[in-house]
């Protein structure tokens, strides 16, 4: 497990029609606050401010099809070739990272090669590297290419 110390929030948050929003700085506009999206803004400032991974290669929600299924990936980074480099999957801090959780990230990446596979809930967080045929759990986020 890596230990994410996220960067002090700096978020904008409006309640609009009975919902929450959150201005998705990367995105550039407004989406709903749900837990997943709280999850994937605060891993968004880590690769930023933290990890300094610049903001113009990264996809958010990047659209894949597993067969005939529509798929989002919540994180692609990309390298300074821009070839997808890290496949990241955020999900809510109440669910577990399970296999099946890193077992969905590797189908992402059966579509979408990279070379590392983070799944995170923001309490708890895990990095692959793929070497050779295999992952290998890695101690730390790379520093980006």
């Amino acid at each position: 497990m890596i230990a994410i110390e996220f960067p002090a929030p700096d978020f904008k948050i409006i309640r609009e029609t009975g919902r929450d929003f959150i201005f998705d700085r990367y995105r550039k506009k407004n989406v709903v606050l749900t837990p997943e999206e709280w999850v994937r803004q605060n891993f968004l400032n880590y690769l930023v401010k933290t990890l300094n991974y610049p903001a113009s290669l990264i996809g958010i929600e990047k659209e894949i099809y597993l067969g005939e299924m529509k798929k989002r990936c919540d994180i692609v980074v990309y390298n300074r070739e821009t070839k997808p480099w890290m496949i990241i999957e955020c999900k809510e801090m109440n669910v577990a990272l399970t296999q099946t959780v890193l077992e969905q990230v590797i189908r992402y990446h059966m579509v979408l090669p990279t070379a590392y596979l983070v799944i995170t809930n923001g309490v708890n967080t895990f990095c692959c590297q793929h070497i050779g045929q295999q992952w290998t759990f890695i101690p730390q986020l790379p520093a980006h290419l």
